[in-house]
C-alpha cells in the first residue's frame, strides 16, 4: 500500500489547511486511517484517526480544531485544520491499516505544514 499525501504549506496563526491522502496499490480492504505529527526535536505523535465505518478520535491538542474524514471507495483521508498555532507546525504523515484496531502498517512520506507569521 502506497500513501500519498498533499496540502501541506505555509499558512498564518489562525489560518486553515487541508491535507489529503490517498492510498494506493492496496489489494485487501483498507480499515483505519489516521495522521501523525512530528514537530522538530520532538517525537511522532498521533493527531486523528478514522476507521471504515466512520468512528473518530482526535488528540486533545487539536479536538475542535481540526476535522478527520474519508472517502471509503477512493481509500482516501483528509484532515480539516482551523484556528492553526505555531505549535502545529511539523510534519504531518499519514497512515493506514488493514486490520482491526488502530495500530498503523502503513505510512506516507509526509508533508510539512508551517504556521508562522
Amino acid at each position: 500500500v502506497q500513501l500519498v499525501e498533499s496540502g501541506g504549506g505555509l499558512v498564518q496563526p489562525g489560518g486553515s489547511l487541508r491535507l489529503s491522502c490517498a492510498a494506493r496499490r492496496s489489494i485487501f480492504s483498507i480499515n483505519a486511517m489516521g495522521w501523525y505529527r512530528q514537530a522538530p526535536g520532538k517525537e511522532r505523535e498521533w493527531v486523528a484517526h478514522i476507521d471504515r465505518g466512520g468512528i473518530k478520535g482526535y488528540a486533545d491538542s487539536v479536538k475542535g480544531r481540526f476535522t478527520i474524514s474519508r472517502d471509503n471507495p477512493r481509500d482516501t483521508v483528509n484532515l480539516q485544520m482551523n484556528s492553526l498555532k505555531p505549535e502545529d507546525t511539523a510534519v504531518y504523515y499519514c497512515s493506514a491499516n488493514q486490520r482491526q484496531g488502530w495500530v498503523m502498517d502503513y505510512w506516507g512520506k509526509g508533508t510539512l505544514v508551517t504556521v508562522s507569521s
